[in-house]
């Protein structure tokens, strides 16, 4: 996103994996998906705070322990004992920088966001292996909807999020000039209209 005091741009696409009341998929299973190199995969614990900051290319590990000691939580992918991929989680709201908005959700939904593969270990299938981990993970938990976004142009990051079982919902072009502040949000045509007004109204805080 191009962004300084006077003026952002940013088009984006939301994506959501459902379970229905019994637990079931929504959208057909999806079997868990392997990397193509041996990958040990957990969820981030505070004395992994350095190696995450590290990954994440932060100065110091402040931000990572401001993070989990919020209630967000962190995943990981390790790969010969360093950090190759990492994705974030959120319930309750969450700020989408990208957008300068937040996203509310019900205490059944998640927001998975701030996810990276390390540049050494792309075209491993490592992210989609981490987003399959966190979907069996919280689906375990009882979450009963996973939302998940990216830029429009980050074509690696879609390509994940239909093989892991994620469903577009809506698109979202937002723009701000000189104080003005303007969101377009289409309903994608493959998405159910009830579902593309659950994220409305998440978008809506």
């Amino acid at each position: 996103m191009a962004d300084d005091h006077f003026w952002a741009f940013e088009r984006g696409t939301l994506w959501a994996r459902e379970f229905d009341g019994t637990g079931d998929d929504v959208g057909g299973d999806v079997p868990p998906i392997i990397p193509s190199l041996s990958a040990r995969l957990n969820e981030a614990r505070a004395a992994e705070s350095g190696a995450l900051a590290v990954a994440m290319g932060l100065p110091d590990v402040a931000e990572v322990s401001r993070r989990l000691e919020s209630g967000r939580r962190c995943f990981l992918a390790w790969v010969d004992g360093s950090i190759a991929s990492y994705g974030w989680v959120s319930r309750g709201m969450e700020r989408i920088g990208e957008l300068e908005r937040s996203f509310r959700m019900s205490p059944d939904e998640v927001y998975i966001w701030d996810c990276a593969t390390l540049p050494k270990y792309r075209g491993q299938h490592l992210y989609c292996a981490l987003l399959s981990h966190i979907v069996a993970t919280l689906h375990h938990e009882g979450v009963h909807r996973l939302w998940i976004g990216a830029s429009l142009q980050n074509t690696p990051s879609i390509r994940a999020f239909a093989t892991v079982g994620f469903r577009p919902v809506l698109t979202l072009t937002y723009l701000r000039l000189l104080g003005m502040r303007h969101v377009w949000v289409v309903g994608d045509a493959s998405a159910p209209l009830e579902l593309v007004t659950r994220a409305r109204w998440c978008l809506s805080a």
